[in-house]
């Protein structure tokens, strides 16, 4: 396996499948195949999603909400999406457990590194949900967060795209694809991947990013026995 240890981010949007709002059950448990298949292989998996699909804290500022008051609705849509996900995987027979970083004790348990990597050890896909449980971060901070706490090999960032392109393949026919690229060339061509704040602390800690298109069948299951899936973000 090219990767022991990934943290997969998957974006709240991904889980609506062809709705426009909500949890699409076909879309997630396709997810959750997708995950078994390379938990059966011996891949430690830890997942982070946003909660797009429900709710958009950053949205709400100019609609007369309080920032911080919506920050804190779009982690408690996280949680909502991990509940779901832990749900499929459970059901696709995958030990799975979710932590928070907003304490709820009945439905999930708060986030503690050392117990996160322990249930990564023993085989459990490890979900986090809440984000970093503080207002004005995003879930790709918090998925590079607990991917450098957990000692992941990599962050896996699964889109609707199939890589890294020079412009937005969906407006420009002509965008060029990079199968790899490091960090330094992201910054000069000013390449929007994930908010800065992640994409530096990725950098800072020498953590790679892939980004691939999640929803190919056995995309994730290839990349991990060492095909050249989406494109690679390294030094």
């Amino acid at each position: 396996m090219k990767y022991k240890r990934i943290l997969l981010k998957l974006s709240g949007e991904a889980l609506m499948g062809e709705k426009q709002f909500g949890i699409d059950t076909e879309k997630l448990s396709s997810y959750a195949n997708e995950i078994k298949n390379v938990v059966d292989l011996g891949v430690e998996v830890a997942v982070v999603i946003g909660g797009g699909n429900i709710f958009r804290g950053v949205q709400v500022e100019g609609e007369g909400l309080d920032r911080v008051q919506g920050d804190y609705m779009g982690m408690l849509a996280t949680i909502i999406n991990g509940m779901a996900l832990q749900s499929a995987l459970e059901k696709a027979e995958v030990e799975t457990r979710l932590l928070t970083a907003i304490k709820m004790e009945q439905i999930a348990e708060p986030f503690i590194r050392r117990r996160s990597m322990r249930h990564l050890q023993k085989g459990r896909v490890v979900i986090f949900g809440g984000g970093t449980g503080n207002p004005y971060f995003t879930t790709d901070t918090a998925a590079t967060l607990r991917a450098i706490e957990i000692e992941a090999d990599v962050i896996l960032k699964g889109t609707r795209v199939d890589g890294i392109y020079s412009a937005d393949p969906e407006k420009d026919k002509s965008a060029i694809k990079y199968d790899n690229i490091s960090f330094k060339e992201v910054y000069e061509k000013g390449l929007n991947i994930m908010d800065m704040t992640a994409f530096t602390l990725c950098n800072e800690n020498k953590l790679p990013i892939v980004v691939f298109d999640i929803n190919k069948k056995q995309n994730l299951l290839k990349m991990l026995q060492g095909e050249s899936i989406g494109t690679l973000v390294n030094f």
